[in-house]
């Protein structure tokens, strides 16, 4: 595998960034991610990088070097991930759960695959086009697939997500692939903090015509001109696919001489042996849900 890699994050004004990006890969595989943790909930920072943490080291056991299903890989990571952030709150005694959105890529081969839950999204572009986008799962998104079936009501906060990772029901992950990649091909995860800001259209033109190394703090400079001084968090992270004679040695990554056991990553992945990386039984997922929302009843009785 050949691919160059650019990645931004800044702070808008928020008192804290709760993003997280990062990638790993094998000689066959690279995995590239992307986590927002959510406002209004306990620890967004450790929401997100546990997330992160966790989709990583499964890549990292499972990818030997190549994954026999990358699309189921792939929402059983970000399940696991889910299943870490309830661990988590459940051994702390959390009143609530920290949570967070995801959104993950993979290309292994000459195919690429994606799955994402909440409303971080994938941006796959192809010379001047648009190819690919994640849709969010917001009320907003929902409206706009659902209305000519289900049409919804103003009092409905649009904005609001319907899963994430981290709360007591399950969560929805959507999955895509495999697509072929062709050269020059540029995937982009990015926050809500990016397309909160500017509009799809001139994300897809400045990605389109530049090189990532510009495009990606280009597009983070204007959407924090754009958002001003309550801007969210804003954080991008581009791939751009390449063939073997195109490959820059000054910001490409070439896999080709690692060896089958070999396994890089730019995400901590740091968990410890009772982590999410070892399988919960359904028992055990349902008495932590249990449990968390018992402790937030007895929170609720004693304010009232």
């Amino acid at each position: 595998m050949q691919f160059s890699v650019y990645q931004v994050s800044r702070k808008g004004g928020r008192e804290k960034n709760e993003d997280r990006m990062g990638y790993c890969y094998t000689r066959d595989a690279g995995l590239f991610a992307l986590a927002d943790g959510m406002g209004g909930h306990p620890e967004g920072e450790v929401a997100s990088q546990l997330a992160l943490q966790t989709v990583s080291a499964l890549f990292q056991r499972e990818a030997k070097p190549r994954l026999a299903e990358p699309l189921r890989f792939l929402h059983d990571a970000i399940i696991a991930g889910h299943h870490q952030l309830l661990r988590y709150a459940t051994e702390r005694a959390l009143m609530d759960t920290p949570r967070t959105t995801l959104v993950a890529c993979l290309i292994q081969g000459n195919a690429a695959y994606w799955a994402h839950c909440g409303d971080s999204r994938l941006y796959l572009v192809r010379g001047d086009k648009l190819v690919a986008r994640t849709r969010d799962h917001s009320y907003s998104e929902l409206q706009e697939t659902m209305s000519h079936v289900v049409p919804m009501g103003d009092r409905v906060n649009r904005n609001v997500l319907f899963t994430c990772l981290g709360s007591p029901g399950k969560p929805v992950v959507d999955t895509a692939g495999p697509l072929t990649v062709h050269t020059g091909d540029r995937m982009m995860l990015c926050s809500d903090g990016l397309w909160g800001a500017i509009s799809d259209a001139v994300i897809t033109e400045v990605l389109t015509t530049h090189p990532i190394s510009e495009a990606v703090p280009e597009l983070v400079e204007r959407a924090l001109r754009a958002a001003g001084e309550k801007s969210d968090n804003v954080t991008v992270l581009a791939v751009e696919w390449e063939a073997a004679e195109d490959l820059d040695s000054k910001s490409g990554v070439s896999t080709r001489s690692l060896g089958e056991e070999v396994f890089a990553s730019t995400i901590q992945a740091s968990l410890g042996a009772d982590s999410a990386v070892d399988e919960l039984d359904e028992a055990e997922i349902e008495r932590s849900i249990r449990e968390i929302n018992e402790a937030i009843q007895r929170s609720s009785s004693k304010r009232r």
